[in-house]
């Protein structure tokens, strides 16, 4: 009997069976592999709303044959009260796997604990695996894939998205640097296991995050959640903005990325995100693919 396997985080991978994720998202983009979870269930439970997530993970479920359940916060008991322990058995009987968006990760944790079918992390306030990959994936389709030969900058808040990168440079072993304001760094626990195995650093400036680096690369200033903290984000965050002369410091071939959804004139300059060096788009594809391999890997 097989022992489920969950993907909560990036180190839930070894750096060989990400790779091998990555390699079979490349097949699953020219086309190959399709139809392998004909029959299958995917529950999914969004405590936050969602356009790229939803989307990929609902067209991927289908393309591969299968069938995903959307489960709102709003219309499901999840949302009135029933405990995770419960949700987690219920819908245990009836789906072949859960993702789940949501705040808090310890949410998902007990959701995993609880539930013997896998469980996906499809985002928390802590984490968003799905979304790294995807972008490792568009870095790839650029520059191949030895990983460990690029350097990657990131600019703004050390919230999921700078934790996640943090965690793939632990596994895959790539530079990275983090330029955040005071008050806005990433988990300290993250960021030490990550620079004991690569090479990371954690700067206040953004010049010399990006200076060389081969992907730029930020998120909002205020994620859902932290609207109340917008102005004070707004000022704390000033002259952290992706702009034309910030990407001049980079490689001449370098790459900008953005999780979407983006603010123009405020984490990124319109000119940068949709110029030549942008990706985001692509980026936001390969979120279908990714998703298709991790849904493979997990339930195939």
């Amino acid at each position: 009997m097989s022992t489920k396997r969950d993907f909560l985080a990036i180190p839930n991978f070894s750096s060989e069976e990400l790779k091998a994720l990555l390699q079979r998202a490349a097949r699953l983009k020219s086309g190959a592999d399709t139809a392998q979870l004909t029959g299958k269930s995917l529950g999914m439970i969004f405590k936050k709303s969602s356009t790229r997530t939803r989307v990929s993970f609902e067209v991927g479920m289908t393309q591969l044959g299968g069938h995903a359940i959307f489960l709102s916060d709003r219309d499901s008991q999840f949302g009135r009260g029933e405990t995770i322990h419960d949700t987690a058995k219920v819908l245990s009987r009836f789906v072949d796997g859960i993702m789940v968006r949501t705040f808090a990760h310890a949410e998902v944790e007990e959701l995993a604990r609880h539930a013997s079918v896998p469980v996906i992390n499809a985002l928390t306030d802590l984490l968003h695996p799905c979304q790294i990959v995807a972008d490792l994936q568009t870095i790839a389709e650029d520059f191949g894939p030895d990983h460990d030969a690029r350097t990657v900058a990131w600019i703004g808040d050390g919230n999921n998205m700078a934790n996640s990168w943090l965690n793939a440079a632990y596994r895959l072993g790539f530079s990275l640097r983090l330029a955040c304001p005071v008050g806005y760094d990433p988990d300290p626990e993250i960021l030490a296991r990550a620079q004991g195995a690569a090479n990371v650093l954690l700067t206040r400036d953004p010049k010399e995050a990006v200076e060389g680096a081969d992907v730029v690369t930020t998120d909002v200033w205020a994620s859902m959640g932290q609207e109340d903290e917008a102005q004070a984000r707004m000022a704390a965050f000033a002259g952290y903005i992706v702009d034309d002369a910030l990407m001049g410091r980079a490689q001449a071939q370098a790459i900008f990325l953005h999780c979407l959804p983006a603010h123009r004139g405020e984490e990124v300059s319109a000119s940068v995100i949709d110029g030549p060096q942008s990706r985001i788009f692509t980026e936001a594809e390969n979120r279908l693919h990714v998703q298709k391999a991790i849904l493979l890997e997990l339930m195939g």
